[in-house]
């Protein structure tokens, strides 16, 4: 929230104008009404107002993302319309020929977004192809280069808190959005004076349903293949699985049938789209308590694995049976999973994966005869890290099993590459958790964790940045720092690394968070069990290290 304490009366009168002048060119009677409200509480909702007014959305890691709210710091129409405009005039201004493809999820808003997006595209001249329904996101990144169009809008704030919605920007490669093209539309939509003054044209054009059945079986066919050998043991894998009341089930379930897969036991109160997501208090399967209901249901239907996705599914998050109960995967566990099965099944190409995941990949991939790289953090960048490009992942639950299919995270195709690999391993008698502890044995123990803090204030992260920049630690659990790398300008990260240990901190791209992420090497001279409670420990005394030295006691 804006701090509105100390203002004087002048600015109090230019906000309001500006508030005013926002009302009278903003396209939708219901966002008018309620910033005119807001208007009518004064001076009561100062505050409100401030923040609504603090800046206009802009591209980050994913696009826009945001409350849904009047203004021109939240989603709603006007932000929507002026972001299509934008992204018109980029196309237009580099020659890109071609239809754009919309996207969208169930998210409030998204459906009207949708429709505000392909108005101002045709109205621009161009083709707007709409997706037939709410649909995952991966398949809006699949239908881009499918239908060869110029760009591709994915309406979804993913799993952001449930009051947000975004803008996601895909080009005619099937990618995100990079650099310069973030700055360029977004100068483009600062350039939209007056939102009246933006053509509109007809409908868009339905895309056919044959779409996302050409989606699904293209993964497949990547993903697992054609193996008539394998249908027994998939049949014979019992999966659990929630949607997070996002889009994900009802393909999902397509693609496990063709596949050849039982069907999974769905969490019943969670299996249809709902935008309050009421079962969760953030639907993003990283969050405490946002998958205790699917473990619950794993242990009752006595699954071999649980699998959630994301509220527009493309992420994939996969939990094991323990001795102590079910188990949750970190990211980097599953991401060096799918490599190591990729990899034994002579899949040729470059891994890649980020600066801020595990670095077993590095050291994985190398060892198997092909080449690893690491890029910033983002999916933008993974899937632009080598024109060979086999798989890429990222720690935040996100993996390109297929990137000739998806130039994205993909978590439907995620979930049939783990599901695989879990049936192959219980054919053999053995279990995801068996071959972690064979990778350990094999290159050590790599455990990594993460310190993540939210904030009310975006100037608390730009202050603990500060902090560790200034004051940067000499030691890491007693051992020498022996490289410091900040990549500023370019990037807001620094990275610190000590024998066995690292730690790379940064802002998040897509929600008002400071993110470390810390990891350990442990020998497993020991045993498996012993380094991992060695690692533990470390990284519990890390995590406490690194809070100090950001301030974040």
């Amino acid at each position: 929230m804006t701090e509105t304490s100390g203002w004087t009366g002048p600015e109090v009168a230019a906000l309001r104008h500006r508030a005013e002048l926002w009302i009278a060119d903003d396209p939708d009677p219901v966002t008018r009404a309620e910033l005119q409200a807001v208007l009518s509480g004064f001076p009561g909702t100062l505050d409100d107002l401030a923040d609504r007014f603090a800046g206009p959305l802009t591209f980050g890691t994913a696009g826009l993302r945001g409350p849904v709210r009047a203004g021109p710091n939240g989603m709603n129409r006007a932000v929507v319309r002026a972001a299509a405009a934008g992204l018109c005039a980029y196309l237009d201004d580099h020659r890109a020929d071609g239809a754009v493809v919309i996207g969208y999820d169930a998210r409030r808003g998204s459906a009207a977004f949708a429709a505000e997006t392909a108005a101002v595209v045709t109205g621009g001249g161009r083709a707007a192809l709409l997706l037939p329904r709410p649909l995952p996101t991966p398949v809006l990144a699949y239908a881009v280069h499918r239908l060869d169009a110029a760009a591709g809008v994915m309406v979804t704030a993913s799993h952001n808190p449930p009051g947000d919605n975004g803008y996601k920007v895909y080009l005619s490669d099937g990618a995100q959005i990079v650099p310069p093209a973030d700055r360029e539309i977004e100068e483009r939509i600062r350039a939209v004076e007056q939102l009246g003054t933006v053509p509109l044209g007809t409908a868009a054009q339905q895309v056919d349903e044959r779409l996302v059945t050409e989606y699904i079986a293209a993964t497949v066919q990547a993903v697992v293949g054609a193996d008539p050998d394998a249908d027994a043991r998939r049949a014979a894998l019992r999966v659990a699985y929630t949607p997070l009341h996002g889009v994900g089930r009802e393909v999902l379930e397509q693609a496990f049938a063709a596949a050849g897969f039982a069907a999974p036991a769905v969490v019943p109160s969670q299996a249809e789209p709902d935008p309050a997501f009421p079962t969760v208090a953030f639907p993003n399967p990283e969050e405490p308590g946002a998958v205790d209901e699917l473990l619950a249901l794993a242990a009752s239907v006595g699954a071999d694995i649980a699998i959630a996705n994301d509220p527009d599914a493309d992420r994939c998050a996969v939990a094991v049976p323990s001795p102590s109960g079910w188990r949750l995967l970190h990211g980097d566990e599953v991401g060096v999973l799918l490599a190591d099965a990729l990899l034994r099944h002579g899949v040729k190409g470059t891994f890649a994966t980020t600066i801020v995941s595990s670095s077993l990949l590095g050291t994985l991939a190398p060892a198997r005869g092909a080449r690893a790289a690491e890029t910033l953090t983002g999916f933008k960048w993974i899937v632009r890290a080598a024109d060979d490009l086999a798989y890429g992942y990222e720690e935040a639950l996100g993996y390109a099993v297929a990137p000739d299919v998806v130039r994205d995270k993909d978590g439907i195709g995620a979930a049939l590459a783990i599901a695989d690999l879990a049936a192959e391993l219980k054919a053999r008698g053995r279990t995801l958790t068996d071959r972690l502890d064979e990778l350990a044995m094999e290159f050590g123990l790599h455990a990594t964790t993460q310190l993540s803090v939210r904030v009310d204030d975006l100037r608390e992260i730009a202050a603990a940045m500060g902090r560790i920049r200034s004051g940067t630690p000499e030691t890491l659990l007693g051992r020498e720092v022996t490289e410091v790398h900040d990549r500023l300008p370019s990037a807001d990260v620094l990275t610190l690394r000590a024998p066995g240990v690292r730690v790379v901190v940064r802002p998040s791209g897509t929600e008002p968070k400071l993110k470390a992420y810390l990891e350990v090497v442990e020998p497993v001279s020991a045993g498996v069990d012993t380094a991992r409670d060695v690692a533990a420990s470390h990284l519990a005394a890390l995590r406490s290290e690194v809070a100090a030295v950001l301030g974040l006691r």
